[in-house]
């Protein structure tokens, strides 16, 4: 009986390895395949256009061809208008961040925390908002930042960024999950309302705050359809702006394309590694507390 019952558990050991080995094989071969074109771009970074048309690719570039990326700083001008338009988007993404983090935790707090009389209908109008797409919204609010004089401005980029639906949203299912006997002890200590926020709320919501900064910060940084609406002047392009005038006007050279692209794809990413960590850490206090 214990010989059939070692039997059995190595055989459930055995298939239950190969199981594994399958799924990281699945798991390897996915990742592989959603990363292949950015590998892909930033290897042809480095080539000439006639190396990347080359077939077989060669994925390890035979040399550094350092002059794609030069080309694509200085422009196709010689202006360097690149490096403006990388601040242009830096401004426009980190203050629109902290805007949406900031205005996003103060409205879900309220809307999790506090018990005033039209609350569900306050948050299923602004839910109602996420219904109405961009398109529909963009000549009237083109025609107020118009009356207002925003066009190619810092504020024409920010104003109507400064907070968002989702943001709301998410920041509130995320306080709707934070105990309330920790607020009413704070509260019997003689806290007020705003450094309850401020001292406990905020601290203890970085993994609800970092996946927040990190989408709207990419929102921003890709965002293309407002950007080409309200900026006229070369100064206050964003870098979607130059890319695609960069591509107009090069469109034989894929290297120096690549090389744009990939320099436009440092910062987010930068911001992505800075705060991916809290992910994890998210997810396992959401368990715990779900738990």
């Amino acid at each position: 009986m214990q010989n059939r019952w070692l039997k059995k558990e190595k055989k459930y050991s055995f298939s239950s390895q190969v199981i594994n080995v399958l799924i990281w094989g699945c798991l390897i071969l996915m990742a592989l395949f959603i990363l292949m074109p950015t590998l892909f771009m930033f290897t042809a970074s480095f080539m000439p256009a006639s190396d990347i048309l080359k077939m077989p690719y060669r994925w390890i570039p035979k040399d550094f061809y350092w002059k794609n990326y030069w080309q694509g700083i200085k422009g196709n001008d010689g202006s360097f208008i690149y490096i403006r338009n990388i601040f242009n988007s830096l401004i426009v993404a980190i203050v629109v961040s902290i805007s949406t983090v900031i205005l996003s935790a103060l409205a879900g707090f309220g809307l999790a925390k506090y018990s005033f009389k039209g609350r569900s209908l306050v948050f299923m109008m602004i839910m109602g908002t996420m219904m109405i797409p961009f398109e529909a919204i963009m000549i009237p609010l083109y025609l107020v930042a118009t009356k207002l004089r925003l066009q190619d401005s810092y504020p024409g980029l920010i104003l109507p960024f400064l907070v968002n639906a989702f943001g709301i949203f998410l920041m509130r299912q995320f306080f709707i999950t934070f105990p309330d006997e920790i607020l009413d002890a704070a509260r019997i200590d003689g806290a007020s309302e705003f450094m309850i926020f401020r001292t406990i709320i905020l601290p203890n919501s970085i993994p609800a705050i970092a996946t927040l900064a990190i989408l709207t910060f990419k929102a921003q940084w890709d965002n293309l359809l407002w950007p080409l609406l309200v900026v006229q002047s070369e100064e206050m392009k964003t870098i979607p702006l130059y890319i695609i005038k960069f591509m107009a006007e090069k469109h034989t050279d894929e290297g120096a394309m690549m090389a744009v692209a990939a320099i436009a794809s440092i910062p987010i990413l930068v911001v992505f590694f800075k705060l991916s960590k809290y992910f994890l850490s998210g997810a396992a206090l959401y368990s715990s507390r779900k738990g």
